[in-house]
């Protein structure tokens, strides 16, 4: 007689390859990396930093206008940063003293009238103190004059400062006439190309690499 031993069947757990995979938009998801808005300067001296005078364009670029904005604060305020850079310029122009500094992008500021012991090629950071202000600037009561340029040319620092729209200096038809092909010349920047030109700030979400 044969004894035939009824034996219990293992059952075989399922592998990797039989576990259900994440449908194919999961697998392919990577979180998103966002721009920014334009990352504004902050403000060169203490609230309430009043805009005793706006930037006024020039007709022609060699025309007089007002290239910044003079920001009321007493002489002796102290002057910072408005963002990180390093020192392009710290001396005097004409009769002034005047600081500039570069930052992302190859914008520039200057700050005048100020005295500085900042040296070319230092480094400074967004709000540290850089100069002090003295007198000597043509405003209505004691003010900081603060200007931007962006290859060369001046923009409102309104704009820099999240305050306003690009305002920039505008080519005459003689010169759009002179520039190559036709197109107007290098003495304007449209507002897109000015905004195009602004550091802007990138947020990365965590555990993904920016490529």
């Amino acid at each position: 007689m044969s004894l035939v031993l009824g034996l219990p069947l293992a059952q075989a757990s399922p592998g990797p390859a039989d576990a259900a995979a994440p449908p194919a938009a999961d697998r392919d998801a990577r979180p998103a990396v966002q721009v920014g808005p334009v990352v504004p300067w902050s403000w060169p001296v203490a609230p309430p930093h009043p805009v005793l005078r706006p930037f006024q364009a020039p007709e022609h670029r060699w025309s007089p206008g007002h290239r910044g904005i003079d920001v009321g604060a007493p002489v002796g305020a102290a002057v910072t940063a408005p963002d990180d850079g390093v020192v392009h310029f710290a001396g005097t122009v004409v009769d002034r003293p005047v600081l500039s500094m570069r930052h992302a992008d190859g914008v520039l500021s200057s700050l005048e009238p100020v005295t500085t012991s900042l040296h070319v090629g230092e480094a400074v950071t967004r709000g540290q103190v850089v100069a002090e202000l003295v007198a000597g600037h043509d405003c209505p009561s004691e003010c900081v004059h603060l200007g931007a340029r962006i290859d060369g040319e001046y923009v409102s620092p309104l704009m820099m400062l999240g305050e306003g729209r690009p305002s920039v200096l505008l080519p005459t038809r003689r010169d759009a006439a002179l520039a190559p092909g036709g197109r107007r010349g290098t003495d304007a920047l449209g507002a897109e190309g000015v905004a195009d030109r602004l550091p802007r700030r990138r947020a990365q979400a965590r555990g993904w690499a920016v490529r």
